[in-house]
């Protein structure tokens, strides 16, 4: 890749609607809103923004493959782009599973990492009944530090985030399809997260409606101290900022945290 590991970072989270029963048009919407990021280094989309997370009765027919025309299509529109693309997650297909799965695509069209989501959502939502969970934190070493996968639901269980800081995270990319009326959750949760590891966070959240719910979006970048960079309401956006990724090491350093973490309490730490 032509990017460093040092110097500015620019992130663009897009957040996008979704339009019910037109995959073909949401790739188009989303192809759009990527291309509008010439200059970014880092772009993320939400959560099965292609078929509607709350679309639960199109889950089989929708699924795909890791080979599949969306992801391959992704990976060669990142690579035309030179940007590292996290393409939001996807219903994907292993055999006669079905997962929620996300990937992390380089600049050159190569797939990095992989995340299948670990905690599905059970709350008015069929995920639990269709889709079969990952049980693998994932955390990939990248030009941009390392960096930790995450979605939606997983925001409520600080022991993976944990787990992922362990594996030497420094910045967490979480994509999303997050409802009303659970906001301030949405808000406060990404907050936490960033500051008790002492990461940089970038989120992508659907916005609009889906089969009748409403996603908040306030899709956001979080600093390593917990502070919002640059954030959405909740209609379609696309949040830019820009940041170093040497500010996660500098707030450890400044304010060292992590280091007080007692070993009793993490008896699987390895690292972090």
């Amino acid at each position: 890749m032509n990017h460093t590991k040092t110097g500015v970072m620019k992130i663009a989270a897009i957040q996008l609607s979704v339009i019910e029963n037109d995959p073909e048009a949401m790739f188009e919407k989303a192809e759009k809103a990527i291309r509008s990021c010439p200059d970014a280094d880092l772009v993320i989309l939400p959560e099965i923004w292609q078929t509607g997370f709350m679309c639960f009765d199109r889950y089989e027919a929708d699924a795909q493959t890791l080979d599949g025309p969306l992801i391959t299509r992704l990976k060669i529109l990142a690579k035309e782009m030179n940007v590292m693309l996290h393409t939001g997650s996807f219903v994907e297909k292993d055999k006669d599973r079905l997962y929620n799965t996300s990937v992390l695509v380089s600049a050159d069209g190569d797939i990095l990492a992989v995340y299948r989501k670990i905690h599905l959502f059970g709350f008015q939502s069929q995920e639990t009944q269709i889709l079969t969970p990952g049980d693998t934190p994932v955390v990939v070493d990248t030009p941009f530090g390392y960096l930790g996968m995450a979605t939606c639901f997983d925001l409520r269980f600080p022991e993976l985030f944990r787990a992922m800081v362990d594996q030497g995270a420094t910045m967490f990319l979480v994509c999303s399809a997050w409802p009303y009326p659970r906001l301030e959750h949405w808000i406060m949760l990404n907050r936490t997260r960033a500051l008790e590891n002492q990461c940089h966070l970038v989120c992508a959240n659907c916005c609009g409606m889906n089969n009748n719910i409403q996603f908040v979006g306030h899709s956001m970048v979080i600093d390593p101290w917990g502070t919002v960079l640059a954030g959405a309401g909740d209609e379609e956006a696309i949040v830019t900022t820009s940041t170093d990724p040497a500010e996660t090491r500098i707030a450890r350093q400044t304010f060292p945290g992590l280091a007080s973490r007692k070993p009793f309490l993490n008896p699987e730490r390895t690292g972090g």
